[in-house]
């Protein structure tokens, strides 16, 4: 049997002194800031399950629409040219953890992360009504399979862990297919949508693998924030710490000359990653507070002040008092405004219409003995949800073109594309190189107009010279 040990700083909890897993099996805490991390868990579960019922504008409140390269946000509808605001928002998500984490620490991880909220709050809460608390858990541990306690117990669990990842997977589906499209998926033969249901059944294995087995690890192992909140904290961050000056020396509570901290090791039996918070500021703390609460509970049985494992900078701990105003949080602040204004022009500035032009295959140019012809393809989408009509026709600046045909009046139906032609000509006489000009779309009613700048091609004009002198 392995030998398990005690967390160090310079070891995990979750790994054997011989390089196994030490399946860790976290104790129920109970106390205010539990609380309310399950009603916000409790919040963002809802959010997720209701966010594909949830209709604005006649779609869902968040929707991606990868088959008909439409995604709709909180009732703003975007075409798949849209896609590059994707860096904006993701940037701009980064730079706000970046200005939270500075100030609070790594609050986002024990708090708000789909991650810690699926398995603190669901999985976890399946396993302890299932099995109840540790003692029973571990007892369950040392159980053969084959005895009928273990299985109804533990066959149960694995059973709803494994509807609850399928559940999961299918309201995630939802988010791109809308959920009367779930709904049409799962009443059909999977044969007909197989590679949905092959997504949703290989992410329901992920999920189920994870949240399992793999756990802590995906936190400790795979996840980078947790290597990052080192860059982003300081000594006036509030993080979750130990008050070593109150709590040491350790000892009994009826012992004298001792500290607060009578070693009941409660902080450390309800850590979801199993550290020992009193040894310091740790990577693998999650911030879930669960050794606030946990330790709260034994100080209050004693009769002693709350606290003793709180929430407050390391310069608080130390009696030095805190700063949340200081360069560092200025410093990601800056950022943060700057990407929430280049986010918001980005935003604002999209289109109800796309429009490209590129030049037709075949010769770059047809010349006759009194022209120069070029072709071009006008792709047109219309990203409204409603008919748009639009026309073409060209700004020639200070040169001789001609548009072939009237300015073209063009019905593009709602989320839909067309394809025209575009023919230009110029006299050959007078013909002096390659030269720019704008091709601009306009709707009906004039209140949307798009340009692009294309190129017109032709003969090398010393050539053309030379052939006519000759002639």
């Amino acid at each position: 049997m392995a030998k398990k040990h005690q967390p160090t700083l310079d070891t995990l909890a979750s790994i054997n002194t011989d390089g196994s897993r030490n399946f860790l099996r976290p104790a129920d805490a109970k106390g205010p800031f539990t609380t309310w991390r399950r009603i916000t868990a409790a919040v963002l579960i809802l959010i997720y399950l209701l966010l594909p019922w949830i209709q604005i504008g006649g779609h869902p409140a968040l929707f991606f629409d990868f088959s008909a390269r439409r995604f709709y946000i909180f009732g703003a509808a975007f075409a798949a040219q849209d896609f590059w605001l994707a860096f904006f928002l993701v940037s701009g998500l980064g730079f706000t953890l970046y200005v939270v984490t500075s100030i609070f620490g790594r609050v986002w991880c024990g708090w708000t992360c789909p991650h810690t909220v699926f398995l603190e709050h669901v999985y976890r809460r399946i396993e302890r009504w299932l099995e109840g608390n540790v003692s029973n858990q571990k007892r369950l541990d040392k159980m053969n399979w084959g005895e009928p306690e273990k299985m109804l117990r533990r066959g149960t669990k694995h059973a709803l862990f494994v509807l609850v990842s399928l559940g999961i997977a299918h309201m995630l589906v939802a988010y791109f297919i809308s959920i009367p499209g779930l709904y049409d998926w799962v009443s059909h033969s999977p044969a007909e949508h197989w590679e949905g249901f092959l997504f949703v059944f290989v992410t329901a294995a992920l999920l189920y693998f994870n949240f399992a087995w793999f756990r802590e690890q995906l936190c400790l192992a795979i996840c980078p924030y947790g290597r990052l909140q080192s860059a982003l904290i300081d000594d006036d961050s509030i993080v979750i710490g130990y008050d070593e000056d109150r709590g040491e020396p350790r000892g009994k509570p009826r012992t004298p000359g001792v500290g607060d901290c009578i070693d009941c090791k409660r902080c450390v039996q309800v850590c979801p990653t199993g550290i020992d918070i009193r040894q310091g500021l740790q990577m693998e703390c999650v911030g879930c507070a669960n050794c606030i609460d946990a330790c709260d509970v034994v100080m209050a049985h004693l009769g002693r002040e709350k606290g003793l494992i709180r929430y407050d900078s390391l310069n608080g701990f130390k009696g030095q008092g805190k700063r949340i105003l200081r360069p560092r949080f200025f410093l990601y602040l800056f950022f943060l405004l700057m990407g929430a204004g280049a986010m918001t022009y980005a935003f604002t500035s999209v289109e109800s219409a796309y429009l490209l032009v590129t030049r037709m295959s075949g010769p770059p140019y047809y010349q006759t003995e009194t022209q120069v012809r070029n072709q071009y393809n006008v792709r047109i989408v219309n990203k409204a949800d409603s008919v748009q009509v639009f026309s073409i026709h060209i700004d020639p600046g200070q040169h001789p073109l001609t548009q072939l045909g009237d300015a073209q009046k063009i019905s593009v139906d709602p989320v839909g594309e067309v394809v025209v032609p575009l023919i230009v000509t110029t006299p050959i006489e007078g013909f002096e190189g390659t030269f720019p000009f704008d091709v601009w779309l306009e709707t009906e009613n004039s209140d949307l107009s798009l340009s692009r700048t294309v190129s017109f091609l032709g003969p090398n004009v010393a050539a053309l010279n030379k052939e006519m002198v000759f002639e």
